[in-house]
């Protein structure tokens, strides 16, 4: 394994070095590995996406539920401002509105603007304010938002909120776990994962509780349980300043100081962009799990036991533990396989994620064509091996991405970068609901097998972009680190 010194090994031993080194989390000081190997501003960062990420999944797990079950009720509905525009908006765009397609496609058009917003987030850290105060900034009106959705009147309002925070809150702050790590640093990859096993600990715990009190007890309260979560990822990100990597050097005026984009950064940020879509198709097997899958599932799953039934949700909570454990096989892999050969680049670990992903509709499309020749519902050990499948893949394609995404970014366009990666996930969710809506139109095992194929071609399609783009996908060592 190679073995990087910090910033060429030549930091002076003088007392301002060190403390200013200590800060930079640069390798040269304690800090660099005292959080697992990895700078203490990842564990700052990260235990703040944990719970903007708790308050995300518990309100996202309530939404259509409260929609269908409570607000879009008589009595209810009218006591929301401008909701009869908004209405006539939906209508236009999908068409005849019934409650429940209402409910979904408010909650759709969320979810999938979510990953549109951090664009204009990522500029306004890059270009103006810095990624810290735009990232506080985000956090301050998520806040706002969130305590909003517990009051009938202000719903509309505070998804906007929530959209225009999550989009200064999202993009930047991946981007400074990111800017951790120097370009070469073989950790980068590790941290992401690090980074999203408390993402995916949040997927777990918050609908049980968020979503609990919801249901049991009251929605708002619900709401409300999110917001605290929020305030606790707030309060987290503004007492970890100290150990979040500098902000660019700005000119008078608020702008950053950045170099010109070269021919060879233009190339970059092109190819960057058109992989986007490639990376869109990688990940609908993963994201089928929130649609079509849980359909199917409820009559290809045998789900009954001791005269329980168990709900088809459930299946979400157990990919999310799935997630979580495979999330550390696959750090502690890469860790060991580092020991005794070099790590792969990031753009060859996401050639391999897709792959194994892949593997994982393959086991639906058999689990399809034994259940509708049987006629029987089949085991949920059928579902287990989906899961694992699809998030050791998963494991090794979201994060991976955001890493490589974050180190091959220009300098001076982290941020952006790393928004403009998010909507490989705005364009797979509309690709999934697409695909969605193909269930029962041809047989099951065809319908899973047509997932497996369209992730086999993003594969491919990947793995020639390693091989005509390596320059710019893998990195390389700086010119003073080559010669250590």
């Amino acid at each position: 394994m190679r073995r990087f010194k910090g910033l060429g090994g030549q930091v002076s031993d003088t007392a301002a070095a060190v403390s200013a080194a200590k800060l930079r989390g640069d390798g040269s000081g304690t800090r660099d590995r005292a959080f697992l190997g990895h700078p203490v501003g990842l564990a700052w960062l990260a235990g703040s996406e944990f719970w903007e990420r708790f308050a995300y999944y518990g309100m996202q797990t309530l939404l259509v539920l409260y929609l269908t079950h409570y607000l879009l009720q008589p009595a209810h509905i009218e006591q929301v401002w401008g909701f009869a525009a908004f209405r006539s908006f939906i209508g236009w765009v999908y068409g005849t509105q019934s409650q429940m397609a209402l409910a979904s496609n408010t909650a759709q058009l969320y979810a999938a603007l979510v990953y549109v917003t951090p664009l204009a987030g990522g500029y306004i850290a890059d270009r103006l304010i810095g990624r810290t105060a735009t990232v506080s900034i985000g956090a301050i009106i998520m806040v706002i938002g969130t305590f909003l959705l517990a009051l009938n009147s202000t719903f509309l309002l505070a998804l906007v909120l929530l959209l225009a925070g999550v989009g200064c809150f999202k993009g930047n702050i991946a981007s400074q776990v990111g800017d951790l790590y120097r370009i070469d640093d073989p950790r980068r990859a590790d941290g992401f994962q690090i980074y999203f096993l408390g993402i995916q600990l949040a997927v777990i715990i918050s609908p049980f509780i968020c979503g609990t009190l919801g249901q049991k007890v009251d929605w708002h309260l619900g709401f409300v349980a999110a917001g605290v979560g929020m305030v606790f990822g707030l309060a987290i990100y503004l007492a970890g300043r100290r150990n979040f990597p500098p902000e660019p050097t700005r000119k008078k005026g608020g702008h950053v100081a950045r170099p010109p984009l070269t021919a060879s950064d233009w190339r970059t940020v092109i190819l960057l962009v058109a992989l986007l879509p490639v990376l869109a198709l990688s990940i609908i097997g993963n994201q089928e799990i929130f649609d079509a899958y849980l359909v199917w599932g409820e009559k290809a799953f045998q789900t009954v036991f001791f005269g329980f039934n168990m709900p088809i949700t459930w299946l979400v909570s157990l990919d999310a533990f799935v997630s979580a454990v495979t999330m550390i096989g696959v750090i502690a892999f890469w860790r060991w396989y580092g020991k005794h050969w070099q790590e792969p680049a990031e753009i060859t670990k996401i050639v391999i994620g897709v792959a194994i992903s892949a593997l994982g509709p393959l086991v639906l499309a058999g689990c399809a064509f034994v259940a509708d020749t049987t006629h029987h519902p089949v085991p949920l050990y059928w579902a287990l091996g989906f899961h694992i499948l699809n998030d050791i893949g998963f494991a090794n394609v979201l994060p991976v991405g955001l890493a490589l995404y974050s180190r091959a970014a220009p300098k001076g366009l982290g941020g952006t970068m790393i928004a403009v990666y998010y909507v490989h996930l705005f364009m797979g969710n509309l690709l999934t609901g697409y695909l969605g809506g193909l269930l029962g139109t041809m047989p099951n095992s065809t319908f899973w097998l047509l997932h497996v194929g369209l992730m086999a071609v993003a594969a491919v399609i990947l793995l020639i972009a390693r091989w005509l783009f390596a320059d710019a996908l893998e990195p390389a060592a700086a010119p003073a680190e080559a010669a250590t």
